[in-house]
């Protein structure tokens, strides 16, 4: 079966960088859309950050554009988040996720059927 490791998250002051991983098997991993969700306490899941197949298209939410990228290594069966100028209210646990169908780019949580078991982030003030 699809089995999504994140990795990374921590606490980290405001400004700061943090980079997360998602480790992937059970899956071709090269062909499915791959995608970064968060949940803060009381909200519902949110859109990040996806990434075709190939790497070539990436989709960001506006709330971190400029200051999160998305990318994979396929030969690790690796995606990865890099996060930087991190504020506050970017305080979640993150997910990673991987796309319903291969070949087929997913930006939208509800296209995603493969979750991870999240990694927190917090960033303090």
């Amino acid at each position: 079966q699809v089995q999504l490791v994140e990795s990374g998250g921590g606490l980290v002051q405001a400004g700061g960088s943090l980079r997360l991983s998602c480790a992937a098997s059970g899956l071709t991993f090269r062909v499915y859309a791959m995608g970064w969700f968060r949940q803060a306490p009381g909200n519902e899941r949110e859109f990040v950050a996806a990434i075709s197949w190939s790497g070539a298209r990436t989709d960001y939410a506006d709330s971190v554009k400029g200051r999160f990228t998305i990318s994979r290594d396929n030969a690790k069966n690796t995606v990865y988040l890099q996060m930087n100028s991190l504020k506050p209210e970017d305080t979640a646990v993150y997910y990673c996720a991987a796309g319903i169908s291969s070949g087929v780019y997913y930006s939208s949580l509800r296209d995603f059927g493969s979750w991870g078991q999240g990694t927190q982030v917090t960033v303090s003030s």
